[in-house]
């Protein structure tokens, strides 16, 4: 990532001139190219979907109006990284570390309800279709292809433990690759602490993620079996098939729901919950689902919508993401935000069917 000029990028000094000169198109031209993984970034940075967004917007404006400091030291990739990384850390100057349910509390008892919804700052998932790398092109030999996408829910809620600027310098240096000198500069210190920084932030991570690094390193394509587990997941659900859903989880599974405070941890305490929810004469009963596919943070992931009693249709309810290891559910972090659907492309309400 580092100081190469931008003569030969593709033209870029031409570009970059002109934006320099006053022309907004030409400036938007040279960043958008670059808005989907500064949106990683920020989202890697703050664990929040919808803050990314916003900080990418700030990462432009900031960008825009200091366009004349920028003399192609560097490449235009790593200014623009260097800018977002300080909105990010000015965006979470005294701010609590997002969470997981089961980060803060004890797991649920299944027979107590739902318990409300809570204003904790929690995690958030990120849709797959707007991080997926891509390789670079000719125009832009500076864009890497980063070797390993750390984007799982596991490492998000791991690196949630570091100080912001321990942060920065963890994802900078180990996921980013940037050089120590480059990470110091931007931190505004000396590359002794930021090597130090660095090193805190790993001893800290290896603290906080699951002994199996499997759960959060860049995940490949999903297996013919974890689709064939979702398939059997969705047909089930739908069909409120009790039965068949506590075939397919684990024994040690373990189930959050976001923005609600509870969570369950083994088969029993999930079927127990799922069993008084999915009983149309209980009065705790939630209706029927409907199911879509999708993905999101590298893990193959489902959209649920719900239709109450009464109700004329199908709305959106929650966007489940999914551990699948030996064809069973291991985990299930059903974010229940409707307001992320069409970030994952798909509609807030779908018509009823039923008869």
């Amino acid at each position: 990532m580092g100081g190469g000029r931008l003569s030969g990028a593709g033209g870029d000094d031409v570009v970059v001139a002109a934006a320099r000169a006053g022309d907004e198109s030409a400036f938007a031209a040279l960043v958008e190219r670059h808005r989907g993984e500064l949106r990683v970034h920020c989202y890697r940075m703050l664990g929040s979907f919808d803050e990314s967004e916003d900080l990418v917007q700030e990462t432009f404006l900031r960008a825009w109006k200091n366009l004349g400091g920028f003399e192609g030291r560097s490449t235009l990739r790593a200014w623009l990284y260097r800018i977002a990384t300080n909105a990010c850390l000015d965006a979470l100057d005294g701010r609590a570390r997002r969470v997981l349910p089961h980060h803060v509390a004890a797991p649920s008892d299944p027979s107590v309800p739902l318990p409300p919804r809570t204003d904790i700052a929690w995690l958030q998932p990120f849709p797959d279709r707007l991080w997926e790398p891509v390789e670079p092109s000719e125009e832009q030999p500076d864009a890497v292809v980063v070797a390993r996408e750390t984007i799982e829910l596991a490492f998000l809620a791991a690196i949630q433990h570091l100080p912001p600027r321990q942060r920065a310098a963890l994802i900078l240096r180990d996921v980013l690759g940037w050089p120590a000198k480059q990470t110091a500069a931007l931190l505004e210190g000396s590359v002794a602490s930021a090597n130090s920084a660095l090193q805190r932030a790993r001893a800290t991570l290896k603290e906080h993620l699951p002994e199996r690094r499997l759960e959060w390193a860049r995940s490949a394509e999903p297996t013919e079996q974890e689709r064939a587990v979702l398939r059997r997941y969705m047909d089930a659900v739908e069909r409120a098939d009790l039965a068949a859903v506590a075939d397919l989880l684990a024994e040690e599974v373990r189930t959050t729901m976001p923005p609600y405070p509870m969570w369950f941890q083994g088969r029993d305490a999930v079927m127990a919950a799922l069993t008084a929810s999915w009983d149309a004469g209980s009065p705790g009963y939630v209706g029927r689902f409907r199911m879509l596919p999708t993905r999101a943070n590298g893990r193959p992931a489902v959209a649920a919508y719900l239709r109450g009693l009464d109700e004329p249709a199908y709305r959106a309810c929650a966007i489940s993401v999914l551990r699948i290891e030996d064809g069973r559910i291991v985990e299930a972090t059903a974010f229940h935000e409707p307001s992320l659907f069409p970030a994952f492309a798909l509609p807030l309400a779908l018509p009823s069917t039923d008869r």
